[in-house]
């Protein structure tokens, strides 16, 4: 499958669109939780977002924003799912490590539902260590908090 990484803000129609589908999936899976967490996911102003295509067709996002001096915070990874397990996240993943770097960042750092065992599985495979939880996470059952020096 050929992959095309396009970096754009959240003004992007396709980052918009894919957003909408990641939240409608995170509310089945965050149940009850959903509306806790997504008052932390607004996209408004993020100027640090991904869309991957496929046939020109966008099945992926990713985003950013800047945690600290030193460290970026991961936000938003979505892959449609007919698109998952094929590697898909890991390009989005690699693409915004990459671009923090080419800012100047030392690090990333990101949230994630203990129950995501996929979203789980790639941070640990891209050495994402696992932190306490941090900010609005601290105290939070069901998240798990992750960062790497990049």
């Amino acid at each position: 499958m050929n992959l095309v990484a396009e970096r754009v803000t959240s003004e992007s129609g396709d980052f918009q669109l894919l957003v909408q589908q990641l939240d409608a999936y995170l509310a089945i899976i965050n149940g009850d939780n959903h509306s806790f967490f997504n008052q932390y996911n607004q996209i408004n102003h993020l100027k640090n977002c991904i869309v991957v295509y496929a046939n020109n067709e966008p099945i992926a996002c990713g985003a950013m924003k800047i945690f600290d001096a030193e460290t970026m915070e991961i936000k938003r990874m979505y892959v449609k799912e007919n698109h998952r397990g094929k590697g898909v996240a890991k390009f989005v993943l690699a693409d915004l490590e990459q671009w923090a770097k080419e800012i100047g960042k030392k690090a990333c750092v990101l949230e994630t539902s203990k129950t995501m065992l996929d979203a789980v599985a790639l941070y640990k495979g891209f050495d994402y260590l696992r932190i306490p939880n941090y900010g609005q996470y601290i105290g939070v059952e069901v998240s798990i908090c992750f960062k790497k020096i990049l």
